[in-house]
């Protein structure tokens, strides 16, 4: 099925083609930088590109015929294999930037031991990078996505008008992340009442992350599908749209932090192994203390999207897009 190039009024094939052309050339221009290897934002741009770029293909499946290269699943399997190098990148970020000029002298220097590691790291991540940039894999899906773009196919339902669908196309994925378990990470439940513990201590919450980090980490992704999806369609909704997106990234950056933060406390575990409290126990106590800072950070927002009416106004903000003539 092919639609009216000519069309006024926009249809949720036309939307689904814009964002797969947004997100691959966004791709595509990203990525001579990172065979470069000249710049980390290269690298961040491009797996932004192939993230969002999944997002809109799995939301968009309703409506679009793509060929078998296009989908979700070698998507991921690229954006994962780009996202190995990201992480170290990150990683060597926030200890040059962050935590290395806050230790002192004597830890400054037993770090260098990380960074040793982490160059060892990344020379494997950029090599495996550049295979995956070569790969079959990555080769056919460009070539597929801009084959398709010259030529969309569609199923029938690409023809409705957004204005028409649109909050069945969102309200899904709202769902998904206001019945997130993680949003009941720290809380008890009394009598069908959601009571958020704000009375824990530093040591309370580190023990209660090795055992709900991952819960709060899924809940990360799920608030990042949502806010890819919702980003599609500022232009059809007005103020209260606006302020839930920013509401569902800094939900996404905060998890965001209290998971790197983690990521990076195992990576220097297996770094100095049993030595790491004699050799950084400053950078141990500083990842700690901003865990327990960023923890204090979500927990307004935790309390305000397990409020009945905040959920309930969310909803109506997706069920009532402006009109446009």
């Amino acid at each position: 099925m092919e639609l009216a190039t000519e069309s006024t009024v926009k249809t949720l094939g036309n939307y689904a083609y814009q964002a797969i052309q947004k997100h691959l050339n966004k791709i595509l221009k990203w990525e001579k930088p990172v065979k470069k290897d000249e710049d980390p934002e290269a690298l961040h741009q491009m797996r932004v590109g192939m993230r969002r770029l999944r997002t809109a293909i799995s939301r968009f499946d309703i409506v679009l015929e793509l060929p078998q290269p296009a989908n979700t699943k070698n998507i991921g399997k690229i954006a994962r294999r780009l996202g190995n190098l990201r992480d170290l990148d990150v990683l060597k970020h926030s200890l040059e930037t962050i935590y290395q000029p806050n230790l002192p002298t004597k830890e400054q220097k037993s770090l260098q031991t990380a960074f040793h590691a982490l160059a060892k790291q990344r020379e494997d991540a950029v090599t495996k990078t550049l295979a995956t940039l070569k790969h079959e894999s990555y080769q056919s899906l460009k070539q597929t996505l801009q084959d398709w773009l010259e030529k969309p196919d569609y199923k029938p339902l690409a023809s409705l008008s957004i204005q028409q669908v649109l909050p069945d196309l969102l309200l899904p994925e709202l769902s998904q992340f206001l019945l997130h378990p993680g949003f009941l990470v720290g809380t008890d439940v009394v009598d069908s009442e959601i009571k958020i513990k704000s009375d824990w201590s530093a040591e309370k919450i580190e023990k209660y992350l090795t055992t709900k980090g991952e819960t709060l980490h899924d809940l990360r992704k799920q608030a990042k599908r949502l806010r890819y999806q919702m980003e599609l369609f500022t232009e059809l909704y007005g103020e209260s749209y606006a302020a839930y997106i920013a509401d569902v990234k800094n939900i996404q950056d905060i998890l965001g932090n209290i998971q790197d933060s983690v990521v990076m406390g195992e990576w220097l575990m297996d770094v100095f192994k049993s030595e790491i409290n004699t050799k950084v126990p400053t950078l141990t106590s500083l990842l700690a203390a901003n865990r327990y800072q960023w923890w204090q950070e979500w927990q307004p927002l935790q309390e305000r999207y397990l409020q009945t009416e905040n959920r309930h106004n969310f909803h109506l903000t997706i069920l009532h897009p402006v009109v446009t003539d």
